[in-house]
C-alpha cells in the first residue's frame, strides 16, 4: 500500500495531536476522576454533568463553543494571542478539541478505578504516619494504575478519531489541522478520491487496533503488579 506525502502528513499530524491531547489532559483527568470518586462538594452533580457533556452534545456544538471561547475574536482569544498562543486554525487548537472530546471517556475509566480501591489500604497508610499526598502518590495512584492506563488509551483513541469538533474549531488545513479523519472526508468529496480514503481508513483501523492491543497488554501487567502489591 503506497501512501502519498500528503497522506503521511495527515497520519503523523493525527498521532502528534492525539498524543499531545492525551498527555495534556491526563493530569486533569486524574484529578477530576479522584474528585468525583472521593470528594463530596456542593454542585458535584452539576460538575459531573459538565465533565461528561461532550459525550452527549454534537461534536460540532463543542467545536463551536471552543471557537467562541478561544477563537481569534473569542472570549479568551485576543488575550491568548497577546501572549503568543493562537489556537484557532492551528494544530494546537486541534489538540485542544481532541482533548475536550476524549476527556469524559478518560475520566469515566479512572473514576471507576478509584472507586474500586480498598480504602482500608489508604487508612492503613495514614495510620502509619503517611500524609494525604504520600498516601495518594504511593498507595492510591499505583492501585488505580490499570484504570488510568485504560482511560489514557480511550482518550487517545477518541482523539485519534475526532472530526466534528476539530473541523469546526480549526477547519481542514492540509499540513496544519488536516488529521486522518479530515483527510478521509476531503477524499470522499473529491472525484476519484475513494482510493485515498480507503488507504487512510485502513491505516486508522491498524493504529486503533495497535493501541487497543497495547492497552490490553499494559493493563494486564499493571493488574498483576497491583495484585502483588495487595
Amino acid at each position: 500500500m503506497h501512501l502519498s506525502p500528503e497522506e503521511w502528513t495527515a497520519i503523523w499530524l493525527s498521532l502528534r495531536i492525539a498524543i499531545v491531547a492525551t498527555m495534556a489532559s491526563l493530569p486533569f483527568g486524574v484529578l477530576t476522576a479522584y474528585a468525583l470518586a472521593r470528594w463530596n462538594f456542593p454542585g458535584k452533580t452539576l460538575f459531573n454533568g459538565l465533565v461528561h457533556l461532550p459525550l452527549v452534545m454534537p461534536p460540532v456544538v463543542t467545536g463551536f463553543i471552543l471557537l467562541i471561547l478561544f477563537g481569534r475574536r473569542g472570549v479568551f482569544g485576543p488575550f491568548l494571542a497577546s501572549i503568543g498562543i493562537v489556537l484557532s486554525f492551528r494544530w494546537t487548537g486541534a489538540a485542544l478539541a481532541c482533548a475536550v472530546m476524549g476527556f469524559p471517556l478518560m475520566v469515566r475509566a479512572m473514576r471507576l478505578s478509584f472507586e474500586g480501591i480498598d480504602r482500608r489500604l489508604e487508612f492503613a497508610s495514614s495510620s502509619l504516619g503517611a500524609g494525604r499526598l504520600w498516601t495518594f502518590a504511593l498507595i492510591t495512584l499505583p492501585l488505580a494504575a490499570p484504570g488510568i492506563i485504560v482511560g489514557s488509551i480511550l482518550g487517545f483513541a477518541r482523539a485519534l478519531g475526532e472530526f466534528g469538533a476539530t473541523i469546526t474549531f480549526v477547519s481542514n488545513i492540509p499540513g496544519e489541522t488536516q488529521t486522518i479523519s479530515a483527510a478521509i472526508y476531503s477524499f470522499t468529496q473529491a472525484p476519484g478520491g475513494d482510493a485515498g480514503a480507503l488507504r487512510l481508513t485502513i491505516v486508522s483501523i491498524v493504529i486503533a487496533l495497535v493501541a487497543l492491543i497495547a492497552s490490553e497488554i499494559i493493563q494486564r501487567w499493571a493488574e498483576k503488579r497491583v495484585a502483588s502489591f495487595e
